[in-house]
C-alpha cells in the first residue's frame, strides 16, 4: 500500500512538473499543441522522415536566428543577416571554384566574410553612432548587391567536397541538423557561461546602468555583431551546401524569420531577456508550420497568413503570461498571480490550437485517399504567367479525377527545396517541379528520386536530377524571336533598352542570352542599357523612367516577360507604340491586350494554360506507371497586332 502510494505520489509530481515546464513556457506549448495536433491530423507528419525535414528546414532559420539572439539581448536589431548569409556563401562558392585555393581556405574566407560585414555593423553601431536599424539596412543592400557583383547575377555551383556539408551522415542523419545543434550549444554557452554573455543582459536590461559599472559598452558592443555576422556566415554555407551551389538572391527575407524566431522563443525586443532554447523552438514552430499546412494541402496564400497570425499570437499570448508572471511576484501569498499566469499559459495553447484548426478548415475539402495526389511546386504566383500555369494544372487535375497539392516557392530557391521535401513526405504518387534555379532544385528532386516519385520538370529543366519528362518552351528561341521582331520593326538600326528578369534566375539567363544572340546579328542596333527589374510591372515602370532620363533616344525596348514591357509602356506614355517599340515576353493576358492596343508591339508568347495542362497531364501518367516522352515542347509563338485575335 505504501509502494502504491509512493508511485502515486511520483507520477503526480511528473505530471505537476511537466505541467509547469509547459506553463512556463508559452513556445514550448505552442510547439507541442501544433505537433500533437498535426500528428492526428495528418499520417505523413509523424514519420522519421518527415520530422528529419523539420529539423532540415529549421536549420539554416535557427543558425540565423542564434546570432540574432545576441543582437536582440543586448537591445538591438540586425536586418543583414540574410544578405550576409547570401554573400558569404558566394565568396565560398567563387573562392571554392577558383584553381589552386583548397576548401578549407575558401570556407574560412566564407567565415571572414561573415566577421567583416558584422565588424562594419558594429563599428557604425558602437563608434559612428547609427541606430542599429539603419546600420544593419544599409549592410542588407550592400551585402546583397556585393553577392551579386561576384557572381554577376548568376549561381555558383559548389565543388563535392563543400556539398557534403548539407548532406546526410549514415543516409540519413542531416548535417545541417547536427550544425544547428552545435551552434545552438555554443550560443548557449555564451549567453550562460562567457563574459560576453553576461554583459549583453546588463547591455540590454541598462545601457547607461552597464556603462557607469564599468562594461565597456562600446566595444562589447561591436563583438555581439561580430557574432551575429559569423553565425549568418554559417548559415550561409549551410543554406548553399543543402542547394549544391550560391544563390545571389538566396536567403531574402530570412532576417525576418531569425527576428521572428527569437521573439516568439520569449526574447524581448526591448533588450535584456533572451535564450538559445526559446530560440530553437522559434525556428521549430516555424518549420513546423510551413511543413504540417504544406502537408495538408492549404492554400499557398492562405499558408502565409496563417504563419503570420500564429507568430502574432503566439508573442500575444507570451507576453500576457509574462505580465500574469509579474503579477504573481507583486501579490506574493495571495495565490491570485499563479493562477493568472496559468490561465495564460493555457489560454496560448487553446489559442494556438484554434489557429491550427482555422488553418485546417481552409484546406481543400475534396482530398480523398481515394484519389491520385500530384504535387506541384511553382517559382511563384506573384507572376501572371505562373498563376495563368496553375488555373491550366487545376483544371486538367479536375478534369482527370486527381488531387492537386499547389505549392508557392515566392521565388525562393530554398524555400522551394523545402516544399519538394514536403511533397516527399507526403507521399504524392508524381510531382511537377517548375524550378526558381535549375541547379538548386536537384538536390531535393534526387530525394524524390530515391522515395520512387516521378517528377515532371515544367518550364525550366532540373539539373543533375532525374525527371520523367520536361514540359517547356525553349527560353533561348524565344529570345531569339524576340531579337528577330524587334529588330525587323526598327529597320535593323536603333538604340535599344533591355529590362532583365530577376538575376540568377535560368528564365532570366536563358531569355537574356537568346536575345542578346540574336540582336548581335543587327550591327546597326545598339543596346544602350540593361538593367534589373525583377519580372516586376512597378520596378519596370521604375527602371524604365530612368533609363529615359539617361538616354531620351531610345527607339526600342525589349522586356524579359510582360510585366516589365508593361511597366515600360506605361513610362514611355504616348512614345509607346509610336516612336518606341516595346517586346515583351510570356503572352499575358494583360500583354496581349497591350499588343491589341498598340502600346505593346508584340510579345512572345509560351501559351502556359496549356504548359500547366501538359504537365499535369504527365505527371498523372507517370503516376500510373506510363512511358511518357522525355522532352514535350510548348510552341512558342510571337504575337503582333496581326495575329493577336488567335490568342483570344
Amino acid at each position: 500500500m505504501t509502494a502504491d502510494t509512493a508511485a502515486r505520489a511520483t507520477s503526480a509530481g511528473g505530471a505537476r512538473a511537466l505541467r509547469r515546464v509547459l506553463l512556463d513556457n508559452g513556445a514550448l506549448t505552442a510547439l507541442v499543441v501544433l505537433t500533437v495536433a498535426l500528428s492526428l491530423l495528418s499520417d505523413d507528419f509523424l514519420t522519421t522522415r518527415n520530422l528529419l525535414n523539420v529539423g532540415v528546414q529549421a536549420a539554416v532559420t535557427a543558425v540565423l536566428a542564434f546570432g540574432v539572439t545576441f543582437v536582440v539581448v543586448s537591445a538591438g536589431i540586425d536586418l543583414s543577416v540574410g544578405s550576409v548569409a547570401a554573400l558569404s556563401a558566394t565568396v565560398l562558392a567563387w573562392t571554392a571554384a577558383s584553381d589552386g585555393v583548397p576548401v578549407w581556405l575558401a570556407v574560412l574566407l566564407a567565415i571572414a566574410t561573415g566577421v567583416g560585414c558584422g565588424l562594419v555593423n558594429g563599428a557604425l553601431i558602437s563608434y559612428g553612432g547609427l541606430p542599429p536599424f539603419i546600420a544593419t539596412l544599409a549592410m542588407l543592400s550592400v551585402g546583397r548587391g556585393l553577392s551579386l557583383v561576384i557572381s554577376q547575377g548568376s549561381p555558383i555551383a559548389f565543388p563535392e567536397s563543400v556539398s557534403r556539408i548539407g548532406d546526410t551522415l549514415g543516409g540519413w542523419l542531416p548535417v545541417p541538423v547536427l550544425v544547428m545543434i552545435a551552434m545552438g550549444l555554443l550560443t548557449a554557452l555564451i549567453l550562460n557561461r562567457a563574459y560576453i554573455g553576461r554583459a549583453m543582459y546588463a547591455i540590454g536590461g541598462n545601457e547607461e546602468a552597464a556603462r557607469l559599472s564599468g562594461l565597456r559598452v562600446a566595444r562589447l558592443k561591436l563583438l555581439v555583431y561580430v557574432l551575429s555576422g559569423l553565425f549568418a556566415a554559417v548559415a550561409g554555407v549551410v543554406l548553399a551546401a543543402r542547394l549544391g551551389s550560391a544563390q545571389p538572391q538566396a536567403a531574402q527575407g530570412y532576417e525576418l524569420d531569425a527576428i521572428a524566431a527569437v521573439v516568439i522563443g520569449g526574447a524581448s525586443l526591448a533588450g535584456g531577456v533572451g535564450k538559445a532554447s526559446g530560440t530553437l523552438i522559434g525556428a521549430l514552430i516555424l518549420a513546423v508550420l510551413r511543413n504540417g499546412l504544406n502537408l495538408l494541402s492549404v492554400s499557398a496564400f492562405w499558408q502565409q497568413v496563417v504563419i503570420g497570425v500564429v507568430i502574432a499570437l503566439a508573442v500575444l499570448l507570451d507576453a500576457a503570461r509574462r505580465r500574469a508572471g509579474t503579477g504573481a511576484a507583486d501579490a506574493a501569498g495571495t495565490g491570485s498571480g499563479g493562477r493568472r499566469k496559468k490561465a495564460a499559459g493555457l489560454a496560448l495553447a487553446a489559442v494556438v490550437a484554434m489557429a491550427v484548426a482555422a488553418a485546417l478548415s481552409l484546406w481543400n475539402p475534396h482530398t480523398s485517399g481515394a484519389r491520385t495526389t500530384v504535387g506541384i511546386s511553382l517559382s511563384t504566383l506573384s507572376n501572371p504567367f505562373f498563376v495563368q500555369m496553375r488555373a491550366g494544372a487545376e483544371a486538367e487535375a479536375d478534369s482527370l479525377g486527381v488531387e492537386l497539392n499547389v505549392a508557392d516557392a515566392q521565388n525562393d530557391a530554398s524555400r522551394q527545396a523545402d516544399q519538394i521535401q514536403n511533397l516527399t513526405s507526403a507521399g504524392v504518387r508524381s510531382m511537377i517541379v517548375n524550378p526558381v534555379d535549375s541547379d538548386a532544385a536537384a538536390p531535393a528532386v534526387r530525394d524524390a528520386n530515391k522515395a520512387d516519385i516521378p517528377v515532371i520538370a515544367a518550364d525550366r529543366g532540373v539539373s543533375g536530377a532525374a525527371t520523367a519528362t520536361l514540359v517547356a518552351s525553349d527560353n533561348v528561341a524565344g529570345g531569339r524571336q524576340a531579337a528577330k521582331t524587334l529588330a525587323e520593326k526598327l529597320g535593323g538600326s536603333g538604340r535599344i533598352a533591355v529590362l532583365q528578369g530577376t538575376a540568377g534566375t535560368s528564365a532570366s539567363r536563358e531569355r537574356g542570352r537568346g536575345f542578346a544572340e540574336g540582336i548581335a546579328e543587327y550591327p546597326g542596333i545598339e543596346v544602350v542599357a540593361s538593367q534589373p527589374a525583377d519580372f516586376d510591372r512597378a520596378k519596370g515602370l521604375d527602371v524604365m523612367t530612368n533609363m529615359l532620363q539617361a538616354d531620351p533616344g531610345i527607339t526600342g525596348v525589349f522586356a524579359e516577360n510582360d510585366e516589365m514591357a508593361l511597366g515600360a509602356v506605361k513610362a514611355l506614355g504616348s512614345r509607346a507604340g509610336s516612336s518606341v517599340a516595346v517586346v515583351g515576353f510570356d503572352g499575358t493576358p494583360d500583354g496581349l491586350q497591350a499588343v491589341e492596343a498598340g502600346t505593346l508591339y508584340a510579345s512572345v508568347a509560351q501559351q502556359p494554360r496549356e504548359l500547366g495542362r501538359i504537365a499535369v497531364r504527365n505527371a498523372v501518367a507517370a503516376a500510373r506507371g506510363e512511358k511518357a516522352a522525355d522532352l514535350v515542347k510548348v510552341p512558342v509563338k510571337v504575337v503582333t497586332a496581326e495575329n493577336v485575335a488567335e490568342f483570344g
